[in-house]
């Protein structure tokens, strides 16, 4: 069960994909040569493989409790959690003003994979801090900033989001947590919110939740929510803790995976509540959170199926089955076509879905907003599908012995399950690109995006030192159809539109994974680096099997939501 980062792969997709001199011109961020890169994925790949993939297991099989109103964590992850803060790892993409490092995103979307595949279940900690962390910093005002930002950018203290109750869930509109005015500029905090991860434990000495609660004389939906800042323990006003706040975990979810990772049912009683932005104004505030959380959802899925890829690549090394054509008997399985086709699909599907999380990642340093708008949907549910789908292969390379947890393979596949879910179903994605991001523009960004990769088709077409044609083909096809899928859209009903809101998103994602891909290769071959030929392969294979999956989506997309609703609603249940 052990995992060592595929450092090689995410250091040719940051050297040849993201463009570090274009981040470094924005001012924004401190520069990243190539040395300081490849020694801080050097530290995070020694890191995550030394301390944080051992805790993996362990979390699995024994999970947090929770007793008298106070959550323990499992075995090892404190002392993990702790390395991780004393490595300053927390601050990697944190703004520099702040105490940060001040590197880019896309570098934290490399480190973090790492995390996340050493265990995913703890790296959900950290990735919730550095979301609150940024909430904080958009939108809090100057006290609340000095008060809790040093603490949580160091990870002594760590942050978790309260937004879903029983009755409000994807649709926020129903929350009931009341806030009410204290008259002192705090307010009381009264509710029960559910599946908050990582909502108690003991690693760090405080917990900030980010509240989402309602005011008396709100409006009704979500246009009637606020975002409030409570402290599991007040801190005075020389930056000691003091007292507990007035709320507690009351339960904790048994869950199909990520079992290292306490999810909480939070109870608040008059808990003393920070007002984090303007009144009723709590969901836009909250999103800022939940965007950058999206893009490492999606990061988590890639991890998990990398880590899931690993093991079946070892057993598929190690297993030794029945005689493959051209082999003698005691050929591993590896050598039979069906196992090596597995192996490669599972391949090529990670590396293209990573290539879009690193895209997001670098619109976002580039202050791209439209760009990382449109991408960040695709990012979270191609990375978290592509994360189930992997491990769920994965299974299936073991055999029986992925069915049984001995293996660990069962335990990745159980964990990779959530990432579609959380932090937005991919549904809800699929809505957001085709609402939010798609039609309400009129398809600017997305045909700006298409613009910009049917660019680099004479790029991919002229490499040398190794053939891409059959990329640039599936370039000029896959974009194509991408372009005509768009239109579709863009012309349908509300009805039709969201019928196919889902296939039109993996439409995009199949096509656009396999452009990223093939440009970042033909940028490799042209610096010479002697792991493009291998990358090239790679890319061929995306062009050949994957990106043609568009082909047959689009005749859905064109179909509407028709063969959706076609079948009587009545006889759902039986015939």
């Amino acid at each position: 069960m052990s995992f060592t980062p595929p450092v090689n792969a995410i250091g040719f997709l940051l050297r040849h994909g993201v463009d570090f001199e274009a981040i470094a011109r924005t001012g924004a961020f401190e520069e990243t040569p190539p040395d300081l890169l490849d020694a801080i994925l050097g530290g995070a790949s020694d890191f995550a493989r030394d301390v944080i993939a051992p805790t993996n297991w362990d979390g699995d099989q024994n999970p947090a409790t929770l007793s008298d109103g106070n959550v323990t964590a499992s075995p090892g992850f404190r002392d993990a959690y702790h390395q991780f803060v004393e490595g300053g790892w927390q601050t990697v993409a944190m703004p520099s003003a702040i105490g940060g490092m001040g590197l880019p995103s896309a570098v934290s979307v490399a480190t973090n994979e790492m995390l996340y595949a050493a265990n995913m279940a703890l790296g959900l900690c950290p990735m919730l801090t550095s979301s609150a962390v940024k909430a904080i910093e958009a939108h809090a005002d100057e006290a609340l900033k000095a008060t809790y930002l040093p603490k949580m950018l160091a990870g002594e203290w760590t942050g978790a989001m309260c937004l879903t109750e029983p009755q409000a869930g994807s649709d926020l509109g129903p929350v009931r947590t009341k806030a009410e005015d204290n008259g002192d500029g705090t307010y009381a905090i009264t509710g029960q919110k559910i599946y908050i991860t990582w909502g108690d434990h003991d690693c760090a000495d405080n917990i900030i939740h980010l509240v989402l609660a309602r005011l008396p004389d709100s409006p009704p939906g979500s246009r009637g929510i606020s975002l409030f800042l409570c402290p599991k323990y007040h801190v005075e006003a020389d930056g000691a803790l003091g007292e507990r706040n007035a709320f507690r975990p009351i339960g904790l979810e048994h869950k199909i995976g990520i079992h290292g990772s306490p999810t909480c049912v939070m109870e608040f009683n008059a808990a003393t509540g920070y007002l984090v932005g303007e009144v009723n104004r709590g969901l836009a505030c909250m999103f800022t959170m939940m965007n950058e959380a999206r893009l490492f959802v999606g990061v988590q899925g890639v991890a998990i199926g990398e880590r899931a890829y690993q093991a079946a690549l070892d057993y598929a090394q190690e297993r030794v089955q029945g005689i493959p054509p051209g082999q003698d008997a005691g050929a591993p399985i590896l050598d039979h076509p069906d196992v090596r086709r597995m192996l490669i699909d599972m391949k090529a599907k990670l590396m293209g879905a990573r290539t879009i999380c690193l895209a997001t990642a670098e619109a976002s340093d580039l202050g791209h907003h439209d760009r990382e708008g449109l991408l960040t949907p695709i990012a979270k549910s191609y990375g978290s599908d592509t994360g189930v789908e992997v491990t769920s292969i994965a299974v299936q390379v073991h055999g029986g012995m992925g069915y049984v947890e001995e293996t660990g393979a069962a335990q990745h596949y159980r964990d990779s399950r959530i990432a579609p879910i959380y932090e937005g179903t991919n549904g809800i994605q699929a809505i957001d690109l085709i609402g939010r991001k798609l039609r309400r523009d009129g398809g600017e960004a997305m045909r700006a995006l298409i613009a910009d990769l049917r660019a680099g088709i004479t790029e991919v077409k002229s490499a040398s030192g190794s053939d891409l044609s059959v990329c640039a083909a599936a370039m000029d096809k896959g974009l194509e159809t991408m372009s005509v899928a768009t239109d579709i859209v863009l012309n349908a009903s509300e009805l039709d539109a969201l019928g196919v809101a889902s296939d039109y998103l993996s439409l995009c994602a199949h096509v656009i994974s396999g452009c990223y891909l093939a440009l970042t290769v033909a940028k490799g071959l042209a610096s010479g680096d002697d792991q493009a030929p291998a990358m090239a392969s790679l890319a061929r294979y995306h062009a050949l099997s994957i990106m043609p999956m568009a082909d047959g989506m689009l005749e859905s997309i064109r179909a509407g939501a028709d063969p959706v609703f076609d079948f009587p609603r009545a006889r759902l249940a039986d015939l």
